[in-house]
């Protein structure tokens, strides 16, 4: 049986494209997040520098998490339900704990980076608060977001693959840029 070029055509944009107007919108969000960050970013020297790595880092672990829930979907290890698969919780608690990690070695590589280059920077404590503590939050949020677009969009007939990549991209700067913000008052709140 052929298919058409015309169905192919409509089949990927029935998936792709509402996920690409989503990614739109939550680009303009998280850049209005960053654009109300001035006095955090001015508060604390070397924010800036770390920001885009802890948002590639949420992007990387995140990403990996989607894929996972993705194949397992595809190869039937896990089913689309919301109930407390081992499988799942082992992939949501790795992809946390290693954001976590990654967060904190961000922290510390900016620290290490802008003192080599004898520029101003925060303390390594304040850096290190604010990457922990957005790495969670974010995590959190992130995870929830992924399991539940993946698994509705599965149950509703989209490939999962297919909205995986935008909804990781989209959700990891809204929510990694909200949780920093977050984050920074929380770390100058208790310094």
């Amino acid at each position: 049986m052929a298919v058409s070029a015309d169905s192919v055509l409509r089949e990927n944009y029935r998936g792709a494209l509402p996920t690409l107007l989503v990614s739109g919108v939550g680009g303009l969000m998280a850049g209005s997040i960053l654009g109300g960050m001035r006095t955090q970013l001015a508060a604390v020297p070397g924010l800036l520098v770390m920001v885009p790595a802890f948002l590639a880092i949420r992007g990387s672990v995140y990403g990996s998490l989607g894929s996972r829930l993705s194949g397992g979907l595809h190869q039937g290890l896990i089913e689309p339900t919301f109930d407390p698969d081992r499988r799942l919780v082992s992939a949501a608690a790795a992809a946390l704990l290693n954001g976590t990690v990654a967060g904190l070695a961000a922290a510390a590589l900016t620290v290490g980076a802008l003192r080599a280059l004898g520029r101003t920077v925060a303390p390594l404590s304040r850096l290190a608060v604010i990457a922990l503590v957005g790495s969670l939050l974010a995590g959190l949020a992130l995870t929830v977001t992924i399991v539940t677009v993946v698994f509705v969009g599965y149950r509703r007939g989209l490939n999962p693959d297919d909205v995986v990549g935008p909804t990781v991209t989209t959700a990891g700067d809204v929510f990694g840029l909200a949780a920093l913000a977050l984050a920074t008052e929380l770390a100058l709140a208790i310094a």
